[in-house]
Order: structure tokens, then sequence, then C-alpha cells
């Protein structure tokens, strides 16, 4: 059964992975979050790798669904996928601006960010980016990711007995990929790496988090303060060529650190869980392992039946509208079940299936920029596992799944490589 104290903890771990703690607790306070009833953690529940049976119920029964919450507010989750589809795309109708929450929770500004930041803000900062990740610039990145993989096979090897595929394979590969993109000096990349995981520390609590992103924020300040100076190759440098004082330090950095945010947490996750995935399935593993032509679908297919980030950042109604068949009034709370949308039609995971159109990265306005970059992490990483270790399988250790969080993902998974 879940209890206060749990939810309360899983709730603060999971607002601060998405940078939003410094808000949230401050202004709602993590006694607060405790009074979340279970109904409204479904979404950020899994069993294993799949959904917990209720949020398929959920789903089953209806494409939006009234969810009670404490704090005054009304709120909504959206299970349907051509009604998610409407919610995602629709910034006309919908906001991203929690200050739209007002005085319901004693909000006085919104935590900034492309995920939280309307049009024309959000269009301003999000152009910066765009170019940044375009298949031409990235295509530069691709010797680099294909390097970090193999330095990664090669510490598998050298390890005796059994490795945590976590920590030694799925979290230093988006961290340094992350680097590369970025800029990061290579003699800052040790701290990179460490405030990258301590952010998203489960373990070590929410005020731990909170300090990781402060120290992280400030970090990335320091990073943009010297490439002002003298801009590099990387992202950050980039930007500073082309927009000079037209962006700020502060804005500039937020970007840099809203890249660690999106491109770290959820491509790790993916990383793990796909390879759980692919470990239980014999002809997804023989694929993925021996057939060039099926990595790109069987990543598709991967993205789309895990879902890693769970639900969307939440929207509030601008005016009264009807979703599906419910009334939604103005300023009306409506979250996005990416994880139930995905599975409308199928809910098992088909090695076959052609590759379609899904709704992991999101879609619409706030669609994930770097959907990109996370694709040519996943295609060179998984092939390369499977072939340097054709005798991989999990230890006898139960994974360590995360219990509710916007992000699932496994915190420990040992396996034996040999």
């Amino acid at each position: 059964m879940t209890t206060l104290a749990s939810v309360r903890d899983g709730l603060v771990a999971w607002v601060a992975r998405r940078s939003a703690t410094r808000w949230v607790v401050g202004k709602i306070g993590s006694r607060a979050l405790s009074l979340l009833p279970d109904r409204a953690l479904v979404p950020l529940k899994r069993d294993g790798v799949v959904p917990v049976a209720e949020l398929e119920r959920m789903r089953e029964a209806g494409a939006v669904h009234r969810i009670p919450v404490p704090f005054g507010l009304r709120v909504w989750l959206v299970t349907g996928q051509e009604e998610a589809k409407k919610v995602l795309s629709d910034t006309g109708a919908f906001s991203n601006d929690y200050a739209r929450l007002g005085a319901a929770v004693r909000i006085e500004q919104s935590p900034g960010g492309l995920g939280f930041a309307d049009p024309p803000d959000h269009t301003r900062l999000r152009k910066l980016l765009t170019p940044e990740f375009t298949m031409r610039r990235l295509s530069r990145l691709v010797p680099r990711i294909d390097a970090i993989v193999t330095e990664r096979l090669d510490a598998m090897e050298a390890a005796d007995g059994p490795v945590d595929l976590v920590q030694e394979f799925a979290l230093p590969i988006p961290s340094l990929t992350i680097c590369e993109l970025l800029g990061v000096p290579y003699e800052d990349r040790d701290r990179f790496q460490e405030l990258a995981a301590a952010r998203f520390d489960l373990f070590g609590g929410a005020g731990q988090a909170l300090g990781a992103i402060s120290e992280s924020l400030s970090y990335m300040e320091e990073i943009v303060r010297r490439e002002r100076r003298s801009p590099g190759d990387g992202l950050i440098g980039a930007i500073i060529r082309q927009h000079g004082d037209d962006v700020s330090d502060v804005e500039l950095a937020g970007l840099a650190d809203g890249v660690l945010t999106g491109g770290f947490d959820t491509t790790a996750s993916m990383l793990a869980l796909g390879a759980i995935v692919l470990l239980t399935d014999d002809d997804a593993r023989a694929a993925m392992r021996d057939d060039d032509a099926a990595t790109a679908p069987l990543v598709e297919e991967l993205l789309r039946h895990l879902s890693v980030v769970q639900v969307a950042f939440p929207r509030f109604a601008r005016h009264a509208l009807r979703v599906g068949d419910q009334q939604i009034e103005e300023g009306d709370v409506v979250v996005v079940s990416l994880t139930a949308a995905n599975r409308e039609g199928t809910t098992d995971f088909e090695a076959g299936r052609p590759a379609s159109a899904h709704l992991a990265f999101g879609h619409g306005a706030h669609r994930c920029v770097g959907a990109e970059l996370a694709r040519m992490e996943l295609r060179a990483a998984y092939p390369a596992l499977l072939r340097r270790f054709p005798k991989l399988r999990m230890a006898g250790e139960d994974p360590a799944f995360r219990a509710a969080s916007i992000v699932h993902g496994v915190d420990r998974l040992m396996v034996h490589t040999r």
C-alpha cells in the first residue's frame, strides 16, 4: 500500500528531476504533496516496464478523466491519443505558464524554461536551440557517440563479475554526449557527470536534489561566462556567436540546463529499460544484434512501448472547451498521459511492428527538441551492447524500478556480460 510518506518522497523526487522543485516545494510545500490521493499517482506508476493495470482500465473507460486533487484545483487526465494530440498542439487553448495556477497554490512566478513557457517567449527561446539540433549539426557527434559507447563497453568488459548496466552504461552515455553537445571543457567532465547524476538522485532526498539543481545552474552560468570570452564549437558557443547579447547569460544557462534535464535522465532510462525488453524478447534481441535495417524501427517501437516520460508538462485551459466528452473550464489543469496514449491500439511490444508515429517525445510546439539526438544514441548503443556481449543476461538481483515518477526508469540493473 502506498503511504503518505512514500507519496511525498516520490513526488518531491519527481519534481526535483524536472527542475521545478525550487518552485513547487517553496510555494506548495512537501507536506502538501503528501495529500495527493493514490488515484492521482496512477499515471506515474509502473509494474516493471509496463503501466499499472489501473491506467489501462482508465484508458479503456474513456479518453478524459477527472482526477481528485487538493489545493482547490480541477485536474483532468487525458489518456486517448487523439485527445492527447489536441491538448499538446493547441497553444491557443492551453498554456504551459505555471503562473496561471495563481492563488490556488500561491505561486508568484513560473519556474521558467521551454517546458513552462508560452509563445512568443517559447518561440523565441526554441528558435535559439533548433538550429543546433538539426541532423546536419548533430552528425558531427556521431563519431564521438560511437567512441563513448565503445569506452563504456570496454569498462564493462574489464569488470569482474556482474556489472550495473545503469551506472556503467546507461548513465554515462547521455551525460558525456551532452558534454560534447554543449561544449563542456574536457577537464570539467567528471564534475559535470557528478552534477548530472546528483540532480536526479532519488535516494538523496529533495534537499540534496535542490542543492544539485542550484549547483548545476551556477555551473552552467560559469560555462556561459567562459564561452562569452571565447566561444567554442558546442551549442553554447554557437548560440553566443549567432545571437550575442540578444540572449542573456541567465537565459542561455537555463537553456543549457534544460538540455541536461531533458536529455540525460530520459535517455538513460530508455537505455536501461530498453535493455530489459531486449534481454527478455529473443526475436527483438536477435534483430537488434544482427540486422542493421531493423535497428531504427525497433528503437521506435521501444520508444512507443516504454514511453519513459510518462506524462507531459501540465497545461492550463485558457478558456472553457470540450476535450473528448468532458467539459474543461477556464483555469483547469490538463495532464496528458503519454504512456496511455501511446498504447492505444496495442499494449504489447511488437518486435516486427513497422515504425509509426508516437508521442514518446511529445507533440506540437513543445515536442522534445532533442528527439533526434536521443535516437542517435539509442541506435548506436543497443546494437553495440548486444554485439559485444552475446551472452548478456540479467543477474539474479531484481531490477530496482522507480516507484512513481514522471520519468520511469530503473536505478540498478545488474547483468552478467560473459
